[in-house]
């Protein structure tokens, strides 16, 4: 399989080509955390567009405080500042920002595959494409492939930071107890025999995260309930739902309401639970 080649501004910017006009995208060679660096920077005035991607981030945070593991080339990281028209709310942008990452990624793998008909893997099973899971992990084969960490700048509800942080491989430093529920591109990348450019890859879910948010903005992320719900991973399967607070609670994923909440059947009746009261897994 072919070498994956680094990330390097230039190449980003040929990536985004026409559109690169619309992001102002700052590689760092390391950070510990590209969310909390442009947190800081949208405080500071940063325009929306302004997206940090690292080569390395050593202190990556993920939903309720967890940490992000990666490592250089093993990983892509990037947060995006958004800011939100006035009376535009945030529910679901979580949601529609996951969206729009897998479409991106869909459509990347999708352009760079190597299979066709005469292909001696023509005859293989289909690669896994990448899912979601409520409220902000990508799964790949049902194992974690990447995650969205959206944060609001402290003191208003209208500039969010959505990251990002996606397996390219999985890192060497990952806890032997994760490594089986992880997942990463170099999986697909071995069964289409091709390797992903990053610099492509990150400029596809720019681009994509942009038109998604476009319409979040001006529809809500009711607009893109059926888009994510065709691509939930857990719809219609038995799942618990754990809780720090209350029992865990057995019931079964019937996707999202047009606010980005879980809907969960329970005895016949359906419930309204926001992310940030719990979590989802699949009954066992």
């Amino acid at each position: 399989m072919p070498l994956r080649a680094p990330l390097e501004i230039a190449a980003i910017a040929d990536a985004l080509g026409d559109q690169s006009r619309l992001f102002d995208v700052d590689l760092l060679e390391q950070c510990e955390s590209t969310n909390s660096l442009l947190l800081t920077r949208a405080e500071a005035g940063a325009a929306s567009g302004s997206a940090i991607v690292t080569r390395h981030q050593t202190a990556g945070r993920g939903r309720r405080g967890r940490a992000w593991i990666s490592e250089p080339g093993e990983s892509l990281t990037f947060s995006l500042l958004w800011r939100l028209p006035p009376g535009v709310a945030p529910a679901g942008l979580s949601l529609a920002a996951g969206l729009a990452v897998v479409q991106a990624i869909n459509r990347v793998l999708s352009a760079g595959s190597s299979i066709d008909a005469s292909s001696p893997r023509a005859d293989a099973s289909p690669p896994q494409t990448p899912r979601l899971k409520w409220p902000n992990d990508i799964l790949l084969d049902g194992r974690k492939l990447g995650g969205i960490l959206v944060e609001l700048l402290p003191g208003t509800a209208h500039a969010a930071v959505i990251g990002c942080g996606l397996n390219l491989s999985l890192p060497g430093a990952m806890p032997a107890d994760l490594r089986p529920v992880s997942a990463a591109l170099s999986e697909v990348e071995q069964q289409l025999g091709i390797a992903l450019n990053p610099n492509s890859l990150l400029a596809a879910i720019l681009v994509e995260l942009l038109q998604i948010l476009g319409q979040f903005a001006r529809e809500g992320f009711a607009s893109l309930q059926d888009a994510w719900m065709m691509r939930d991973a857990f719809c219609n399967q038995a799942v618990r739902v754990l809780s720090e607070f209350a029992p865990p609670v057995d019931g079964v994923c019937r996707g999202v309401f047009p606010d980005g909440s879980l809907r969960l059947e329970v005895g016949g009746e359906l419930r309204a639970l926001i992310s940030g009261e719990v979590s989802l897994r699949l009954a066992t």
